[in-house]
């Protein structure tokens, strides 16, 4: 993916401090209003006939996120007569996609993690460039950085489809009132809480460390605030080394809570055994006795939430920014989905391209927001679709953002080293987490991975 150059595809920014202010004071607001007063949306868009024409479109996820996606494909179908099945990618999206076009049986829409993978798909030639009818609802609805994110060489490959703070700590309020802590604003003030909280008779933090991806983000916002946006970005582009101090520095930091058992649901070895969704449920399965109090990852754990025990979001479950590490600002980390049409001559079919443009409209925003956990990049969906104060917060402080944002590190990597079970930061970091003492061992270790993966 070095081939991809440093142009537009690697371009990211940063959310400026006034819009980081916005989001902490939104955030913490109390109260669900549900639904509110809505009337049925009427459709934006007109979308083709394509009765007896079938799609499949292939996508990590699981659980509720699944079952909202597969709502939005429901309203695809009724509207259009074609018939769409949804089917599971794999983590290593890139190489799912690429046995399946060597096995002649590729995904006609596929929905990709990564920046940089959506940039190698193009390279290679496996995709389609968007046709003028997606590029129209693009135009209408995503600002340029968006556009750029999804784009090789200049030429547009993909829409965002769905986008996410990756910067938020979901916490117990029952573990905060019983502890009698307030919400910390920076990095000391964080640790000093999870003590406070131990201390009450609580775990503090449950980390999903089976996920590598859920270390990548905390990695990513310490460094992040830590070192700064400059040095993040030559670090996302491998033009410093992961043995640089700046690395140790964070790892160090990170430290102070993975290398603490005491401060994590199971300890370290508990942590490496539970995945992302089980970490936000025993953080808030158990309403009066909360089996953590804190739980660190992005706005879709509003989802998991919703879907899995019966916590209200702004009442038993809350959040806050991360936290500002050292002198710091706060870290806003974001990351996002993009639908891509998979086609080895470069031609999208006319059931793919209504597809995608469907899937850039605000119609298929509503649809997709409604039941929470779920951000969208479309500036122009109104914010009243969320569900709550919490989700619409989020959203509007993202959208304000425009293209001030920084994207998840991992992200931006080559897929060997920022998103394969195994291998680069998921398994560097998770060696990290198994010892944090080790911390030289750790940066040689992904050290050695990036410089495969980036050719070096």
């Amino acid at each position: 993916m070095r081939g991809s150059g440093p142009g537009p595809g690697r371009r990211v920014t940063r959310v400026a401090a006034a819009v980081v202010a916005t989001t902490a004071l939104t955030l913490t607001a109390c109260g669900s209003d549900g639904e509110g007063d809505r009337s049925d949306r009427e459709a934006t868009i007109e979308l083709p006939d394509l009765s007896g024409q079938s799609l499949e479109v292939a996508a990590v996820w699981t659980g509720a996120e699944r079952d909202n996606f597969v709502a939005v494909m429901d309203e695809f179908e009724s509207r259009t007569g074609a018939s769409v099945t949804v089917v599971p990618s794999s983590d290593n999206v890139s190489q799912f996609v690429g046995t399946k076009i060597e096995g002649g049986s590729p995904p006609d829409v596929v929905m990709v993690p990564q920046p940089g993978v959506l940039r190698e798909f193009a390279e290679k030639g496996w995709l389609a460039r968007l046709g003028d009818s997606t590029q129209a609802q693009l135009d209408a609805n995503y600002t340029q950085g968006w556009h750029e994110l999804a784009s090789w060489e200049g030429d547009p490959y993909g829409v965002y489809v769905k986008a996410a703070n990756k910067s938020l700590i979901w916490y117990s309020s029952t573990a905060f009132d019983y502890a009698g802590v307030p919400t910390p604003e920076t990095w000391e003030e964080f640790v000093d809480t999870a003590w406070t909280v131990w201390e009450s008779g609580t775990t503090p933090v449950s980390v999903a460390g089976a996920d590598g991806w859920t270390l990548t983000d905390w990695f990513e916002n310490v460094y992040l605030s830590q070192s700064g946006p400059e040095m993040y970005d030559r670090l996302a582009a491998h033009e410093i080394p992961w043995t640089d101090e700046s690395v140790t520095d964070a790892l160090t930091t990170l430290g102070e809570l993975f290398g603490e058992n005491r401060l994590l649901r199971g300890g370290a070895n508990g942590s490496l055994g539970t995945d992302f969704p089980t970490s936000v449920t025993q953080t808030f399965i158990n309403l009066t006795t909360p089996g953590a109090a804190m739980v660190f990852e992005a706005d879709f754990v509003g989802s998991v939430i919703t879907d899995s025990t019966d916590a209200v979001i702004g009442e038993d479950a809350r959040v806050f920014p991360f936290p500002a590490v050292g002198a710091g600002d706060p870290p806003v980390v974001s990351a996002g989905d993009a639908a891509v049409a998979v086609s080895t001559d470069g031609q999208a079919s006319e059931a793919q391209e209504a597809l995608m443009t469907f899937l850039a409209s605000t119609d298929a925003a509503a649809i997709w927001a409604e039941p929470g956990g779920f951000v969208s990049p479309n500036k122009s969906l109104e914010f009243d679709v969320y569900p709550n104060e919490v989700q619409r917060g989020i959203a509007e402080a993202l959208i304000a953002a425009g293209d001030d944002f920084r994207f998840d590190m991992s992200d931006q990597t080559p897929a060997a080293f920022g998103g394969t079970t195994g291998q680069g930061m998921w398994q560097g970091l998770q060696n990290f987490l198994r010892d944090p003492d080790d911390i030289d061992g750790a940066q040689a270790y992904l050290e050695s991975q990036a410089a495969s993966a980036y050719g070096d």
